[in-house]
């Protein structure tokens, strides 16, 4: 046997030694500039320390602080902030002596600890400038991150003696999960400097760390257990550079500005009442116009490509939902069943208990209904009400309609996670021969969604089945097919995809795009499904040219998703500031005074005959003030009226976000341009009429 390793690199190129290696041998062997630069390592796919020991052929990628393409490395960003929690972690330990440990993982934008502090001495978020400063220190002195490893009963005696009840619970969790040893990390030389019990990696040193903060503050509990040891959960973030920090922190400052739960209230665009229902959106009118304005834009595009508009109602029997396969395998993301009321006083008389209430909805044993979860099974039967040939087909059903899921109280958020929300939902049945075609319209139908709205920077994400899964329903040749027709369909749109496995739902492959902000947020909005199960559930047919029945296939598409969800997003990427044709003011006219009152109204009764959304400002105060107002509530255009203005049959222009007015131009030609702006959704502007002149 041979003790030769073999070390394949991400080019495909190869390395052999004569025995186990390390990473930072591999590095320094491909180059002193790339071992100089390097954090970390994946080996087999496997996050690592640059020092650990390759004993057996791997594949091999050494991580820097940034990819090739100049992006940050995910890997590299997560042993970084697994670093940064250490060095956070033993500067909290300086200045709070006493505040034993808990655990630490690194987050996406950041990473945590849970520490127990003495009763006489929590942390405070005044705390802060000394734990960084502290924290600093040790980033100075560039101490290495030294991994030593122990027999699991040596390992344990140690933490015994340390006296942390949650690192020894950390134990003999990891020794369940079948871990033989202990890993520890010292940072510096173990028992002489700070050391954790952690299984790691990290990068080379502190000194790596190249900017930190600590955030923020919150409470939780010992194994998320509310009935267990409360916990203080302390936030940080971390980044290669000071440049990258400031930008993070700037992002967060504009993310606060435009949450848009914030925004929504103060533009009164939507309301959640305690009395309705955590989750449960109530559409102002101010929202509602914007909603409207979707509905109204995506509306014209189904009807030029051939849909179907159909209306179904908000509870379905429990039947339903059993062929679909959403109850009971999902029920612990729906609201409880409903049965009927006299069955109900039956039951209760006889002594039903809760538990046998629910076995026997689960087995069909008592029937019921529920507040439908997904629009598609309704959409199945108004497909199956009557025959098909394959010439109806691709057959194409489209509905804003409302769904209800159970989301926990913790996860409700605004907008952007609800309980009730409205999809803009279709389904198209069509045959296999037609898929790809079909698949292609679902997609230009998002592209166009999000270039009406500016959203340019967007990515794919191919949803697979996890093949060690058992939650996906129906054949595996069938999946083939879908998962191949999502492939080809993605590689068509000329944009970056992943394939995910593990996305894919629980009846089909899907396509989901992820929308960058401009703040550089990412959120999944639209999605298209290729589904060949729910119609073998239902056995659905179509009449084939051979005259037999033919078993179609159904395409599931919401390129908006959730309308409060994409709405949600929309006034967080907009900061409440949305293109005329969405605004729900699009013009508000100011007379500078009583004696143009008269004036202004005509001008705002010429806005609404062309069917713009106009309001007239006619309240005490001056005309600054009114100008703030307006500034303050996002209004895209403002007209300043007074007498010169009323001599001359015009109005002084003033666009949202300049300082000064525009000009002046005659009403008929301001309507116009308004007109002409709303139609063409942003690519004409009354802006663009004064850029020579004014610099907007």
């Amino acid at each position: 046997m041979s003790d030769k390793i073999t070390i394949t690199l991400p080019d495909g190129s190869q390395k052999h030694y004569e025995g186990p290696v390390t990473p930072l041998t591999v590095a320094r062997d491909i180059g002193e500039r790339l071992a100089k630069a390097a954090v970390g390592a994946k080996v087999d796919g496997e996050l690592a320390d640059l020092n650990v020991a390759i004993e057996k052929d791997a594949s091999l990628a050494i991580l820097t602080e940034k990819t090739k393409d100049g992006k940050p490395d995910e890997g590299a960003m997560y042993l970084l902030r697994h670093s940064t929690a250490h060095v956070m972690a033993e500067a909290i330990q300086r200045v709070v002596p006493g505040a034993m440990l808990v655990y630490g993982p690194p987050l996406d934008n950041g990473f945590y600890y849970d520490i127990a502090f003495p009763e006489d001495r929590p942390l405070r978020e005044g705390d802060f400038e000394a734990i960084e400063a502290e924290m600093a220190k040790i980033v100075k002195e560039d101490r290495p991150f030294t991994r030593y490893e122990m027999d699991y009963d040596a390992g344990l005696e140690k933490l015994k003696t340390e006296g942390s009840k949650y690192k020894l619970d950390n134990a003999h969790r990891a020794h369940e999960a079948g871990s033989l040893k202990l890993s520890f990390y010292a940072t510096g030389e173990p028992g002489k400097n700070w050391e954790d019990l952690c299984r790691g990696p990290h990068v080379p040193s502190t000194g790596r760390i190249g900017a930190f903060k600590v955030m923020s503050l919150a409470s939780s509990y010992w194994h998320g257990d509310e009935n267990s040891d409360r916990l203080t959960r302390v936030y940080g973030t971390s980044f290669f550079s000071k440049k990258e920090l400031d930008e993070h922190l700037d992002r967060l400052e504009q993310a606060k500005q435009r949450d848009h739960r914030v925004l929504g209230k103060k533009l009164g665009l939507f309301h959640i009442d305690e009395t309705v229902g955590q989750g449960l959106v109530l559409w102002t009118p101010a929202g509602a116009t914007i909603r409207h304005e979707l509905q109204q834009f995506i509306g014209t595009e189904l009807t030029r490509q051939g849909y179907h508009e159909v209306f179904t109602p908000h509870i379905g029997k429990l039947d339903l939902y059993r062929t679909s396969g959403h109850f009971p395998y999902y029920a612990d993301s729906q609201f409880p069943p409903l049965v009927d009321r006299e069955h109900m006083h039956k039951l209760s008389e006889e002594g039903c208990t809760c538990a046998q209430l629910s076995n026997n909805l689960k087995v069909g044993q008592i029937e019921g209904f529920m507040l439908k979860p997904m629009n598609c099974p309704h959409h199945i039967k108004i497909y199956d009400s009557q025959p098909h040939s394959y010439r109806d087909l691709p057959l194409r059903l489209a509905e804003f309609g409302t769904v209800y899921r159970w989301e926990q109280s913790g996860e409700l958020n605004g907008m952007t996670r609800v309980r009730g929300f409205t999809q803009d939902d279709a389904h198209l049945f069509c045959t296999p021969e037609q898929v790809g075609d079909e698949v292609q319209g679902c997609l230009e139908l998002v592209k166009i969604i999000f270039g009406a709205l500016g959203m340019q920077d967007y990515r794919v994400r191919v949803g697979l089945r996890d093949p060690d899964s058992g939650k996906y329903t129906g054949d595996a040749a069938n999946w083939d097919k879908a998962e191949e027709a999502c492939r080809q369909a993605a590689k068509s749109l000329g944009v970056p995809f992943t394939e995910e496995p593990g996305e894919a739902a629980f009846y089909g492959p899907k396509i989901d795009f992820v929308v960058r902000d401009v703040i550089g947020r990412e959120w999944q909005l639209g999605t298209v499904q290729v589904d060949y199960n729910l119609p073998e559930r239902f056995d659905l047919t179509y009449i084939g040219p051979d005259n037999q029945p033919h078993r179609p296939v159904m395409i599931h598409r919401a390129p908006f998703g959730s309308m409060e969800r994409f709405i949600g997003v929309l006034i967080e990427h907009f900061g409440g500031a949305f293109p005329l044709w969405l605004s729900p003011e699009q013009v508000r006219v100011l007379p500078i005074s009583e004696k143009t009152n008269d004036y202004a109204m005509e001008i705002v009764a010429a806005l609404k005959t062309a069917g713009l959304r106009a309001t007239l400002d006619t309240s005490d105060g001056r005309i600054q003030a009114k100008i703030k107002n307006a500034a303050e509530m996002r209004v895209p255009y403002l007209a300043v009226v007074g007498p010169r203005d009323q001599e001359n049959n015009a109005v002084s222009i003033r666009a949202r976000g300049v300082q000064k007015d525009l000009g002046a131009l005659p009403v008929g030609e301001f309507v116009q341009a308004l007109v002409a702006e709303r139609d063409s959704k942003g690519t004409e502007s009354v802006r663009d009429r004064f850029a020579e002149t004014v610099n907007v």
